[in-house]
């Protein structure tokens, strides 16, 4: 559990809080349904801010890319901006390019439920409205499959207090966010939102997973 000092703070730290940069800057005009380098495969996952989804994966071995954007809306090429007022119907994602022959589908899925909680409808700590949905976006039929199959097990065995709302749908479209999105808490390690929310996820995500990051 976070430091109480960690959690008040929460609850004024957000990641759409105001006066980010680039709040304005459209997104790249550009629908990106990209094949994946041979001998790749593609996930896609929503669980609260795309910073924090991109700087856990990011550190997988196995993992080659993680691109930060959204998906599952209706909104052509949406702006960080539209995403943020909740009426695109897109969640904020991460597009994880990994190397099957390293690491697994299941073994992303672990991560991925064990990173945020999926139990919490369209909310993520102090990150509240429907572009923070714990959401799979599947883009093959097996990933699919294995994402519903987990969700169940996890149901049934009363892993989590409570029930997973966890989204698992097809992947219709990704659309990249601002260049400014890429590998923010790399570029912004310093900032509020970086110090009090991911950085305390990626030093439990480090501790729990040890074995599976890259050297």
């Amino acid at each position: 559990m976070r430091p109480s000092t960690v959690l008040l703070a929460l609850g004024t730290v957000a990641c759409q809080g105001p006066g980010l940069p680039g709040m304005n800057t459209p997104a790249p005009n550009e629908h990106t349904m990209q094949i994946p380098p041979s001998g790749t495969d593609t996930a896609v996952f929503g669980a609260g801010c795309f910073w924090c989804i991109e700087a856990v994966f990011s550190e997988l071995d196995g993992v080659l890319e993680v691109t930060s954007g959204y998906a599952g809306g209706h909104v052509k090429n949406p702006s960080y901006k539209e995403v943020c007022t909740g009426t695109t119907g897109h969640a904020e994602v991460a597009r994880i390019v990994y190397d099957p022959s390293r690491i697994s589908f299941d073994a992303l899925l672990e991560v991925f439920w064990q990173t945020h909680d999926p139990t919490t409808l369209n909310r993520q700590g102090a990150d509240v409205g429907t572009q923070y949905r714990s959401a799979v976006f599947a883009t093959t039929p097996a990933q699919k499959a294995l994402a519903a199959t987990y969700k169940a097990r996890l149901d049934a065995s009363g892993a989590f207090p409570a029930p997973i709302v966890t989204e698992i749908a097809d992947l219709t479209a990704f659309y990249p966010a601002e260049e400014h999105h890429q590998d923010y808490y790399a570029r912004n390690g310093e900032q509020g939102y970086c110090q009090l929310v991911i950085r305390p996820k990626l030093e439990k995500f480090r501790k729990v997973f040890a074995d599976r990051l890259k050297r």
